[in-house]
């Protein structure tokens, strides 16, 4: 009997502590930029102050892209299907039948965005435009979008001035300082980096509430319907890296300074202006910033119509106090 018992025990013991390594296994998200943009910055004081371990979860490691459906198609592969993706890319994949629903808000601010022009330029307003180049990223990307809803906002016809794509953040500064174009897209961390070189030509939070969101939490329908618990520690660890970032915004630079491979003084700079503009969400959905994203998708030509967001969305992962909508 006595034997047993022990064997029993044994058996109880090992059955056990399969079960811990299973719920400690390391995991990976997807998020969006991760490395050069910050999106992915919660996460990474999230990992880093240990947020995720403590809701019963191990992520260690990141999966990015570029952005748009690279993003999307690492979230649907992932082992643990969440990522924080480009609001646009989410419902692109959503309207062409992609299994997907967005659970969560992300960023919900670009008043991190402007266009920078020569120190001594004379343009200082989206009015001052007319008859110049200005430059963006690529067609149908938010900066083109954001562009053309500043021109609206001015009243400004596009074709009274020369739009041109100029690629990324950093070739929309080299037009700028070549004088290639009169005025470039720039933000976060460029902008810090280089105000000594350039000056705002204009911000995209005065042409527009800057209210807008950039990126949501998404999931597949099928994990949605087996994993929710993950998927509320997830959106939890992530509130808590955005309170403490609000909390602590230069030991908070210094953390993703390190996982980025960035410059803390830079990054320290970066964290407070992001502080200031509130840019990082708690979670709760912003259906106001929301539409203003698809509206841009609309003037790009990328959208037809208003998102149906009963059918994109689900929120049942969110606490109840973040069920309040703005």
């Amino acid at each position: 009997m006595r034997i047993l018992q022990v064997m029993r025990a044994s058996a109880l013991s090992t059955l056990a502590a399969a079960a811990l390594t299973v719920s400690a296994r390391a995991e990976t998200i997807t998020v969006t930029h991760w490395g050069s943009a910050f999106y992915g910055a919660p996460y990474a004081v999230a990992m880093a102050k240990g947020f995720f371990k403590k809701r019963g979860l191990d992520i260690t490691g990141i999966l990015t892209s570029a952005g748009g459906g690279t993003s999307v198609r690492n979230t649907l592969a992932g082992d643990l299907p969440f990522g924080e993706v480009a609001l646009p890319a989410a419902i692109l994949a959503i309207n062409s039948g992609q299994p997907l629903k967005i659970i969560a808000g992300g960023v919900e601010s670009i008043a991190d965005i402007l266009w920078i022009t020569q120190k001594d330029s004379s343009i200082s307003s989206i009015k001052d435009v007319i008859g110049k180049k200005i430059s963006f990223t690529s067609p149908g990307s938010v900066t083109n979008m954001l562009i053309l809803m500043c021109l609206k906002a001015a009243n400004i016809d596009p074709k009274e001035l020369k739009l041109l794509p100029a690629g990324d953040i950093g070739a929309n500064l080299s037009a700028v300082l070549n004088k290639a174009v009169d005025a470039g897209m720039t933000g976060e961390p460029i902008w810090s980096e280089n105000k000594d070189k350039v000056k705002p030509a204009f911000w995209t939070k005065d042409c527009f509430p800057p209210e807008m969101t950039q990126t949501v939490a998404i999931t597949t329908t099928e994990f949605a319907a087996t994993g929710g618990d993950k998927l509320r520690a997830i959106i939890a660890a992530r509130r808590e890296g955005v309170e403490y970032i609000i909390k602590n915004p230069d030991e908070s630079a210094d953390i993703v300074a390190k996982a980025f491979n960035g410059d803390p003084k830079l990054y320290r700079e970066v964290f407070r202006h992001f502080v200031e503009i509130n840019y990082f969400g708690d979670g709760r959905l912003n259906y106001k910033g929301m539409d203003r994203m698809a509206e841009g998708m609309q003037i790009v030509g990328t959208l037809k119509g208003p998102p149906d967001w009963k059918k994109m969305v689900d929120t049942s992962f969110l606490p109840q106090d973040l069920l309040h909508t703005q």
